[in-house]
């Protein structure tokens, strides 16, 4: 059982949408690798339609970003089941239901965190993924709706014989404003242990680095840590030396060339080349005449001409700055 495998406390890279595509995960497996990788959001019912090819793209991996989990999402429990079928063909290491997505037309609609509310549907969701597939099977989810609803909800799916649950310590409401309640993990904790389950519990939220990741697992009681955007503040978050180094002006624009290589190498024109721009926030950043660098790089409208930026910069000193 991969959930059970792994080394605790352990690191997750965070499934996001329009982020965590094959290239990104490469640049962070390469650069230093968390324990468990996650895909982009993949949605069951464009994969059942005309738009199948399309939403193939978010399913393809490397054996070097391995173990990797898929994350799945929709409406349609047939549909569920269908896919969860085809994943254990495509060799992933574990399925992963979206219950926790706060965009408002996704609430609206029932689906991913709505059915923090609707505990029969959610169950029908459940039971469709593991009649197909035997695969690992665990839920991304948040604290409740509009108000916290740990005991309730935690204690619902801790009945459903999952693998592993991985909890976003905001309710939906709460988006990412409001700072992380990670005493409803230590909660969450309790639960699972009062009811004598092995479910693995992730935390996840506000999680700057590999120090408070580790911290937390240790002061919270959770078998891990998922980390989401504290990459984008740290690209070598999950790597045990550099995670706390300040690494020089050569050695980000360096990962930047080689994300932008495997980027245009893998989409071409079939995918935006402004998802690939939002990146560049992550690289250029900590040094002196940054921001001027980061302004030249999004004006461009090509590969080529990012790659020329990046190559022949004469901004920045080599000397990080804060």
């Amino acid at each position: 059982m991969m959930w059970k495998s792994l080394p605790k406390p352990f690191l997750a890279l965070a499934p996001m949408d329009d982020v965590t595509d094959v290239c990104f995960r490469q640049v962070v497996a390469e650069e230093g690798r968390p324990d468990v990788f996650f895909t982009e959001f993949v949605n069951v019912d464009a994969l059942c339609s005309a738009g199948r090819e399309a939403q193939s793209r978010r399913l393809l991996y490397t054996e070097d970003q391995r173990p990797i989990v898929v994350q799945i999402w929709g409406k349609e429990p047939e549909h569920f089941r269908k896919v969860a079928a085809e994943l254990v063909a495509m060799g992933f290491d574990g399925i992963d239901i979206n219950m926790g997505c706060p965009d408002r037309t996704v609430l609206k609609n029932g689906l991913c965190s709505a059915l923090i509310e609707d505990h029969a549907r959610a169950t029908e969701i459940i039971a469709a993924v593991k009649e197909g597939s035997s695969l690992p099977l665990s839920i991304k989810t948040r604290l409740g709706i509009r108000k916290v609803v740990t005991e309730d909800w935690i204690g619902f799916l801790l009945e459903q014989d999952l693998d592993a649950i991985t909890i976003h310590a905001r309710t939906v409401k709460e988006m990412s404003k409001a700072p992380a309640r990670w005493e409803e993990i230590r909660r969450a904790v309790d639960i699972r242990d009062a009811m004598k389950r092995d479910t693995v519990i992730i935390g996840n939220g506000d999680v700057a680095s590999r120090a408070q990741a580790l911290d937390y697992a240790e002061r919270y009681g959770c078998d891990g840590v998922m980390i989401g955007r504290g990459v984008f503040r740290n690209l070598w978050i999950f790597h045990p030396e550099k995670c706390d180094t300040e690494l020089s002006f050569q050695e980000r624009l360096r990962v930047l060339r080689r994300h932008v290589e495997l980027y245009r190498d893998k989409w071409g024109e079939t995918r935006s080349f402004a998802i690939l721009k939002k990146f560049i926030k992550v690289y250029v950043a900590g040094f002196p005449g940054a921001a001027e660098m980061r302004k030249e790089c999004m004006d461009t409208q090509s590969y080529g001409e990012l790659l020329e930026k990046v190559t022949h910069s004469s901004i920045g000193t080599g000397i990080p700055t804060n």
